[in-house]
């Protein structure tokens, strides 16, 4: 059970203030009976300068979870805030605008721009606004992630962590409110996986950031500050200060649940 002070909300913490909220969420995909609820009535906060993991067994609405709060998808029922501003209410237009200037994102995949240079790709969404970075910012972002020396090079000419690199910077780049993960180190091996979610961790502790990840990998997971447990739609707990350890352990208690369901519906059959 949830004990958090802030109206038993998960992910809420006293005092630190919010960075991204939700209240009544839900997701369904199709309508009448064949409707598949990807999102069950969640209510959750994201308190801010504090790294959050999303995790949860396949098709338990992490990511799903992930898109609504960016604005990315819409929602079925349900709230959802950037700071003070509700950002299921806005137009596609105002949407776009906001996501630009106050989410970063970060995907498996990296979504370079294979004909600009790292430099480039790091500056595109500030170049499209028609903004100029903080140059003191982004000097202290790049050299945070070890870049000084590839800011010329094209993404063929990066490996996949410096290209991941380059992704997290770009996400950094703006100062944004929020900065959301999908899978970042999906793509990487376990050595550019590590560097990744190092510099994830300096960003919350050392540059101030908001960081939201979805993982599935525990060892991922452990180096948040807290993770958000997501089953059939619903958040159903949360760990503070995770290890990989309690991290797949709790995800062995999910298997088995979800094996005694499944287990049932098979005797039921018979």
């Amino acid at each position: 059970m949830f004990t958090s002070a802030e109206e038993n909300v998960p992910g809420a913490e006293p005092g630190r203030g919010t960075a991204a909220r939700a209240r009544g969420l839900t997701k369904a995909y199709g309508s009448g009976e064949t409707a598949v609820i990807a999102l069950d009535s969640v209510d959750v906060d994201i308190a801010r300068g504090r790294f959050t993991a999303v995790m949860g067994p396949s098709g338990s609405g992490k990511s799903t979870l992930m898109h609504c709060l960016a604005g990315l998808d819409t929602v079925s029922a349900g709230q959802v805030w950037l700071g003070d501003t509700e950002i299921t209410g806005l137009k596609d237009k105002e949407l776009t605008r906001l996501r630009r200037d106050r989410i970063g994102f970060m995907f498996q995949s990296f979504n370079l721009i294979p004909t600009l240079n790292a430099a480039e790709n790091i500056t595109l969404p500030m170049d499209i606004a028609g903004r100029k970075p903080d140059e003191k910012w982004l000097d202290q972002v790049i050299d945070t992630l070890g870049l000084r020396g590839r800011l010329k090079h094209r993404p063929s000419q990066l490996s996949g962590g410096q290209q991941q690199r380059v992704a997290c910077a770009r996400a950094l780049a703006s100062q944004p409110e929020l900065i959301f993960a999908d899978e970042p180190t999906g793509n990487l091996d376990s050595r550019a996986g590590l560097e990744v979610l190092g510099f994830l961790r300096r960003a919350v502790d050392e540059l101030g950031q908001t960081v939201v990840m979805v993982t599935h990998d525990p060892g991922a997971a452990a180096h948040s500050d807290q993770v958000l447990f997501l089953a059939d739609g619903r958040i159903v707990d949360r760990m503070e200060r995770p290890t990989a350890d309690a991290v797949l352990e709790r995800m062995k208690a999910f298997d088995i649940v979800r094996g005694r369901i499944g287990g049932d519906a098979v005797a039921q059959e018979d």
